[in-house]
């Protein structure tokens, strides 16, 4: 009797230390690759926050994807100390991560365009930014969303694959910094053309917010149904863009009328035609 307890006494020491030499090296792996893994992300964030050409979005995921990956790695080791099949279990992570991603599909297609915009930046925040013909004011970036607003002011929320999958129009960056102002004012078929161009001229030599290079374009357009419209073209610096365009429009408008010419309404003429008959009366009747 004493010999087998002293067997089994000696079995169950054997599985202890064995067993507890596991427990340790798990517990230091486990500690270690915390360590490790805060450490990298650390440096990683430090690095990220160094490169200005980054966005500031971008500073923590790659310290934190690193992050996940060593503890990740550190809990596959402590399991195959144990002698857990490490092999079925990354296969099953894999099978999961899979059916996660196509539960996902729209959400993971919204960070797939929130990071292409993030990288290659059609707009920043601030940025008056046309899309699908409705102008947006952008207020912030992100992975799933950039969040902005109206000009009149209600926010809005756009999700980043409806931003990526059409065509940007960003309103506050052009070519050289300045913007073009076209309109057309039309003068009537008896007002003089000239006259009506050496004003619009005149007005444009006085405005010092319009730009001679682009040259500013003041021609005759078309010979409309009512009128004689021309084409008054000229350039500004983006910044002065609309209140110049507001400014011109009331100024182009005054001057025309004091100088003589006039704009005239849309008008329909009407004629009206009496028909006389040799036909006689009989017939009529017959043909009624």
């Amino acid at each position: 009797m004493t010999e087998q307890f002293n067997k089994s006494l000696e079995l169950l020491s054997t599985y202890m230390l064995s067993y507890g030499m596991n427990v340790i090296g798990a517990i230091v792996t486990l500690v270690v690759g915390y360590l490790i893994s805060g450490q990298l992300a650390g440096i990683i964030d430090k690095a990220m926050k160094r490169a200005p050409r980054i966005d500031a979005v971008f500073h923590q995921l790659p310290g934190k994807i690193a992050r996940v990956a060593i503890l990740i790695f550190t809990l596959i080791a402590v399991l195959n100390r144990f002698g857990v099949e490490t092999t079925s279990l990354i296969a099953l992570l894999g099978a999961a991560g899979l059916a996660i991603g196509l539960a996902l599909q729209g959400t993971l297609s919204n960070v797939a365009a929130g990071v292409m915009i993030l990288f290659f930046r059609p707009f920043k925040i601030g940025d008056a930014v046309m899309l699908g013909g409705q102008v947006y004011v952008i207020d912030s970036l992100g992975f799933f969303i950039c969040k902005g607003h109206l000009p009149e002011g209600p926010s809005v929320f756009i999700p980043n694959s409806q931003i990526w999958g059409q065509t940007i129009i960003n309103l506050s960056v052009t070519d050289k910094d300045i913007m073009r102002i076209d309109e057309n004012y039309g003068i009537s078929y008896s007002d003089n053309i000239d006259l009506a161009l050496a004003i619009l001229n005149k007005i444009v030599s006085e405005e010092p917010r319009i730009l001679m290079d682009p040259a500013p374009l003041i021609k005759v357009d078309s010979l409309g149904v009512n009128a004689v419209n021309i084409l008054f073209r000229v350039w500004t610096a983006r910044s002065d863009n609309w209140n110049t365009k507001l400014d011109l429009v009331q100024r182009c408008k005054e001057a025309l009328e004091a100088g003589g010419c006039t704009f005239p309404f849309p008008q329909t003429d009407t004629h009206v035609y009496h028909q006389t008959s040799d036909q006689p009366a009989d017939l009529l009747a017959k043909k009624a």
